[in-house]
């Protein structure tokens, strides 16, 4: 059917650009948890210290603790952005294959928070926390796939029926492998250097 290009759509899209940049602010805070060694700075999980995450002083928040619990605080209100994403897109968006994809983002951040609670529970074993951080930029990915696709441009080219065909030439089939491998080769060198943190070899050479 017809993608609907009035304004719910509109709304949606800057609310899945919002969801983005929020996610990327998430990616800065849990990089920072990491560099200043802070990640058991809050033993427990989900609650921290005995509280409610939301109801932990403010007062309290010193230190390592600063960045650790922020960084909950955020990663939860990034959790509550995808839950609304999820439900926006079902109810305005009637391409089942971008309200499939709402669902796998909204997976994919309730595993994440799995990880970041089991990296605490379990004491930062290295293979959870690699996990956790190669899982981080994916779900960085999907939500710019949703505030792609739900873009105004996105959608016309989607409703105009009209597709450029690709020539079946070498050069274009080397480019496509190209364009394919260089994605794949950046993220095993995101968990090779996730490793190499994890580890402490930031200085093995």
């Amino acid at each position: 059917g017809l993608i609907p290009s009035g304004c719910p759509m509109t709304w949606l899209h800057l609310y899945a650009r919002f969801l983005c940049a929020a996610t990327l602010v998430l990616i800065a805070a849990g990089g920072m948890v990491t560099s200043t060694g802070s990640g058991l700075s809050v033993p427990d999980w989900p609650n921290s210290y005995g509280y409610f995450m939301f109801s932990f002083p403010l007062s309290s928040m010193v230190g390592g603790i600063f960045y650790e619990h922020g960084h909950r605080l955020i990663a939860s209100s990034v959790g509550v952005l995808t839950i609304g994403m999820t439900v926006w897109l079902w109810r305005v968006d009637p391409r089942r294959w971008m309200r499939r994809l709402g669902v796998v983002a909204l997976a994919a951040v309730m595993l994440q928070g799995l990880l970041g609670g089991i990296t605490v529970l379990y004491f930062l074993p290295t293979a959870v926390s690699v996990s956790h951080a190669g899982l981080a930029e994916i779900f960085f990915c999907l939500t710019v796939c949703l505030a792609l696709f739900t873009s105004a441009g996105w959608r016309q080219r989607g409703t105009t029926g009209s597709h450029t065909p690709v020539a079946r030439h070498s050069t274009e089939l080397t480019a496509v492998a190209l364009a394919t491998a260089l994605p794949a080769l950046v993220f095993a060198q995101i968990l090779v250097g996730a490793t190499m943190r994890h580890i402490g070899a930031g200085l093995a050479i």
